[in-house]
């Protein structure tokens, strides 16, 4: 009898082993949050699926933001959701929601498979997004759709990858920046999710998806840290025995359950991202990072670097739940608005967005060929 998958909303990762000779890169008591306007952002937000993320990032709480509309196709979804955003207004759609002109941002909390669509609705009905991961779904040409509509509106976009407020990567990036790395020479991204059963999804999108095209959790590991690119794959992937996985199991025709891939960065070094579903009892997403001045594996440094930067993750509005991933929600959420209030790119805009999506897509193909080595697009933000 196979065990049963490991819901999303209880996953709580382990801390890091401390070992001799390293450096824990812990900050210094916590910044207050400090607040940049008193203007409140109208907001949308549509979906509250199985993680329930509609409204599992604070957005309520947050004291620059007014929920005005919720929306789910479901009508008891779409009565939880309003309760839980204390919200008195509901729409059956979001392609109804966004003619809403009152709205000024949308919170986009539904399948992966409609996310860059939902998106570009939303672009399109000049509203600012926040998007749920990953970006697109399997599509190059959706990610270049995506990408065209947030030049041609101008609105603000931002994806809401957790893996890059998560304790360890906000540290590691914090240490980058600080030279505490040099050059990397090699990185580690992994997402582990067992489920030998797939977890429950709207018309089954999880049921056999290819692993790797959901591989943000991962990569943020290193773009997140480095803000590198990933120019080239190898991939190899495996069935763990599961039932959805096989040629005609599933929709996508998807027969791994597991993706290993080895990547070329853009400076020339390695990088090996996976997204496991069949290592049994294991729920965990963590990375690490080498260089030729030190790395670490967790919150721990182990270097050349004397004085270490401040690496807490972002401090949080006050009434702002940490949230789940690592604290990550409620802090990807005042990225967002305190981005839209500031009118600046947000930490996670379209360009990283992508950066972190689509080679999971291109490594999931080269799967699919044995391993062949394929190259992945490229997005240059202008300037």
């Amino acid at each position: 009898m196979s065990s049963p998958a490991i819901p999303r909303r209880d996953f709580l990762a382990s801390a890091a082993a401390v070992w001799a000779g390293g450096a824990i890169a812990t900050a210094a008591p916590q910044k207050p949050w400090q607040p940049v306007s008193d203007r409140k952002i109208r907001m949308g937000i549509v979906g509250y699926g199985v993680c329930r993320f509609g409204a599992d990032f604070s957005f309520q709480h947050h004291p620059n933001v007014q929920v005005v509309a919720v929306s789910d196709l479901i009508p008891e979804r779409r009565e939880g959701l309003m309760k839980a955003c204390r919200c008195d207004t509901s729409y059956e759609s979001l392609e109804v929601l966004v003619k809403d002109r009152s709205i000024e941002a949308v919170f986009v909390a539904t399948d992966a498979p409609h996310h860059a669509q939902h998106c570009i609705e939303v672009l399109k009905h000049d509203k600012h997004v926040f998007c749920a991961v990953p970006a697109v779904w399997g599509s190059i040409e959706q990610a270049e759709q995506l990408l065209e509509t947030v030049r041609r509106t101008g609105h603000t976009y931002m994806m809401a990858e957790t893996s890059w407020y998560r304790p360890d990567c906000c540290a590691m990036r914090q240490i980058y920046q600080a030279d505490g790395f040099g050059q990397l020479i090699y990185s580690e991204g992994e997402y582990y999710h067992y489920s030998p059963t797939p977890i429950p999804s709207f018309k089954g999108w999880r049921v056999g998806m290819p692993p790797l095209w959901y591989p943000t959790h991962s990569t943020a590991y290193h773009v997140g840290v480095s803000g590198g690119r990933f120019t080239r794959v190898s991939c190899i992937g495996s069935n763990a025995g599961f039932d959805a996985f096989g040629p005609g199991a599933n929709a996508y025709d998807n027969p791994f359950s597991d993706e290993v891939a080895l990547f070329e960065t853009s400076d020339g070094r390695r990088s090996r991202m996976l997204m496991c579903k069949g290592v049994h009892g294991l729920v965990a997403e963590r990375g690490r990072v080498f260089g030729q001045k030190g790395w670490m594996d967790g919150t721990e440094y182990h270097g050349t670097l004397k004085e270490l930067p401040d690496t807490a993750q972002p401090p949080l509005p006050p009434g702002v739940a940490p949230g789940g991933h690592g604290g990550s929600h409620g802090r990807l959420a005042d990225e967002f608005i305190t981005a839209i209030l500031q009118d600046r790119r947000p930490a996670i805009d379209i360009y990283e967005a992508l950066a972190l999506t689509v080679p999971g897509i291109v490594a999931h193909a080269s799967a699919l060929k044995d391993g062949e080595s394929l190259k992945v697009p490229q997005y240059h933000r202008p300037g």
